[in-house]
């Protein structure tokens, strides 16, 4: 049995940068098993072995194998409503040199890179099936067809997160359907949500996405509810607060009460199936089979907070590094992703870490990019806590300086609404962004500076027509990140603190 032979060949903690794919459908495409790989780094390499419902994926990266890994342990990914398992190969690299489907594969990664790094340059024809035409909108219409279940604005926040920074939502009915405006921070995003979701079904069989691209380049919402919602706005009031489905649409549909409307991290997962046919993970708990009767279904749920986003902003981070890691690193780390309120690094479990975010939806953006990255030679895992807030320590209660409170902290990135920081959110890279550079500072400094963290710097350039930023290329994502945590504001002098970021690109 190759389960048996799998398990027995194998060490159950080696890992690997090689992914080891199984039953997956035989007519599936190199598109649909790359994009598998995609929201967690490049995908480098592909062997599809059609006859045996095998796939062989080759990360850049081991850190990146073991997120994706650590992503769809929990949530098993399906493609074309077909159940895939993944586990780590027992090769540490792919060798495919020989095979005839080589040129296909390199053309498939080719197009993949091309919305990976930004180019425009111009490649075969594979190529234009990912990259956006010149001046694409990055804002998608999603109509809902076929509405057997309600798709919330949570579950669409769920599902097209996974592609890029998601910065405002909102939702409609026209023509009696489900509809839906979402704005990505970057074109390349939407163009990668709609060619990998379009025609996919939210839950088995039924809620069926039709997506385009909108007319629309920059969405206006008023206010932040269970039908729309601008996350650089923070601010904004809730409105009416009127339920996400209104009785027209329920009427049209014939599907619950209007007033259903479950976050769906808060129905209870047993007896749930998860979305079936999406090819990126389901979120937990979503609703499921189609037999489910509508009584037993709305008892089950609960109504959401007016904010129309799940509420816990805390989240559990373990597996840490106990020797090295301090309150203030992990807010350093965790602020590059939203604002970091307060660290609580367990007194009797130093390895572990509750994490409160500002809000839910940073919780979420940080767990989906922080999860299973290597920090201090450890891979540390990320998930939501039980826990909604982090108690400080009460007077007198031993804490040995575990516990830090920084809701006021002048280094929040995202306390101003409408930001440009918002736009400029990416994974954790070997390339840094700097910026608030004085103009004293050469290229040389900024090399002895990151070189003193211990990294390996590759390479350092300033931009052309702005001095105050400059990009630098250390020698892997740890170093990159642990060189993050410990040179964010560093005083540069001249009443400049320097500014450290993840950056989509490459020198």
């Amino acid at each position: 049995n190759e389960n048996t032979k799998s398990r027995r060949n194998r060490s159950p903690c080696s890992t690997s940068r090689v992914l080891h794919l199984r039953k997956i459908p035989s007519d599936v495409t190199d598109a649909e098993v790359i994009s598998l790989g995609l929201p967690f780094g490049k995908v480098t390499n592909l062997l599809l072995l059609k006859g045996k419902h095998q796939a062989f994926l080759e990360m850049s990266s081991e850190e990146a194998a073991v997120t994706m890994l650590n992503y769809y342990t929990p949530f098993t990914p399906h493609i074309h409503s077909q159940p895939v398992f993944i586990q780590f190969s027992n090769h540490s690299e792919l060798k495919t040199d020989n095979l005839p489907n080589q040129a296909r594969t390199a053309a498939a990664l080719q197009a993949v890179d091309v919305v990976q790094s930004g180019s425009q340059a111009t490649t075969d024809a594979p190529a234009t099936e990912f990259r956006p035409p010149p001046g694409q909108s990055s804002v998608l219409r999603i109509v809902v067809e076929n509405l057997v279940y309600p798709v919330t604005l949570e579950a669409l926040y769920q599902i097209f997160s996974k592609f890029g920074t998601i910065l405002k939502i909102v939702t409609f009915t026209k023509n009696n359907k489900f509809q839906a405006l979402l704005q990505y921070s970057d074109p390349m995003n939407a163009n990668h949500a709609k060619l990998t979701l379009d025609g996919q079904n939210v839950y088995t069989a039924c809620c069926t996405l039709r997506i385009d691209f909108s007319k629309f380049t920059n969405l206006k919402v008023k206010y932040n509810n269970d039908k729309s919602r601008d996350f650089t706005r923070p601010d904004l009031p809730s409105g009416d607060g009127q339920p996400f489905l209104g009785p027209s649409i329920a009427t049209a549909f014939g599907i619950i009460s209007s007033s259903y409307s479950g976050p769906v991290e808060f129905v209870p997962a047993v007896g749930f199936a998860q979305v079936a046919s999406l090819p990126v993970p389901s979120a937990p708990g979503t609703l499921g089979p189609i037999g489910m009767s509508n009584s037993a279904l709305s008892e089950q749920v609960t109504l959401p907070s007016t904010t129309g986003v799940p509420e816990n902003s805390v989240l559990l981070v373990s597996n840490l590094n106990s020797k090295v890691i301090t309150p203030h690193e992990l807010f350093i780390l965790f602020g590059v992703y939203g604002d970091v309120y307060r660290v609580k690094i367990m007194f009797n479990k130093k390895e572990s870490a509750l994490v409160q975010m500002a809000d839910a939806s940073q919780a979420q953006l940080a767990m989906s990019y922080l999860n299973g990255q290597r920090l201090y030679g450890k891979f540390i895992r990320a998930t939501l806590s039980k826990y909604h807030t982090v108690q400080l320590p009460r007077e007198g209660q031993e804490d040995q300086g575990l516990t830090k409170d920084y809701r006021n902290s002048h280094l929040h990135r995202f306390k101003k609404p409408g930001s440009k920081n918002f736009k400029n959110i990416f994974p954790p890279s070997a390339t840094l962004h700097l910026s608030n550079i004085p103009p004293s500072v050469t290229v040389d400094y900024l090399k002895n500076l990151f070189a003193g963290t211990g990294s390996t710097v590759k390479a350092c350039k300033f931009f052309q027509k702005d001095h105050k930023m400059a990009l630098i290329q250390l020698g892997s994502v740890e170093e990159a990140v642990q060189a993050l945590i410990e040179l964010h504001d560093y005083d540069l002098g001249e009443k400049h603190h320097l500014r450290v970021s993840f950056s989509k690109s490459k020198i």
